[in-house]
């Protein structure tokens, strides 16, 4: 996974980085860290989850984007 990031930062991309604290390796391939606590394998996916989601949240209503995208999603798919 560094190795695709280090790609992109060679080709100028802005890189933001969900990484374990003290990573000291992504703090020189990363431009923004988002630090989570070092957990176990098996449990990251649903710590990193959160903050990507947030992030994509802020990004899209920052952007104007309507952020309930595909409309009513939770009741097109809870509703038979």
């Amino acid at each position: 996974m560094l190795s695709n990031a280090q790609e992109a930062k060679a080709r100028d991309a802005q890189l933001i980085g969900v990484v374990p604290m003290n990573d000291p390796e992504a703090e020189y391939t990363f431009d923004q860290l988002l630090p989570v606590p070092v957990v176990d394998e098996l449990l990251s996916p649903v710590l990193t989850v959160i903050p990507l989601q947030l992030l994509a949240y802020h990004i899209a209503a920052r952007r104007g984007l309507d952020v309930d995208q595909p409309r009513n999603l939770a009741k097109s798919v809870t509703v038979e």
